[in-house]
């Protein structure tokens, strides 16, 4: 039986979602990110969202909580381009 997965945050981007499941996964944190639907933006600069497994969710947290405000927005901006040009091919 799948284990339930839980909302840990959700971000602007797939570039984003990239760089928080990064975050998590070097804290040993598996996750996956899913598109979400309904909102008007399409592709990967739609909004994500970010889960992990349900036993995990406070780890997670606590990770995004410490690293809050690491991210630059000019990485932001580069992984955002990144995601922009791997769509296009």
């Amino acid at each position: 039986m799948p284990k339930p997965l839980k909302l840990v945050t959700s971000v602007a981007s797939a570039a984003e979602a990239e760089i928080i499941r990064q975050l998590l996964l070097a804290a040993g944190i598996h996750s996956i990110s899913q598109r979400n639907i309904g909102g008007p933006e399409w592709g990967p600069s739609g909004g994500q969202s970010v889960f992990v497994d349900e036993a995990q969710l406070d780890d997670a947290l606590a990770v995004l909580k410490a690293d809050e405000g690491a991210i630059s927005d000019e990485e932001l901006t580069r992984q955002s381009e990144e995601a922009g040009r791997e769509a296009e091919q």
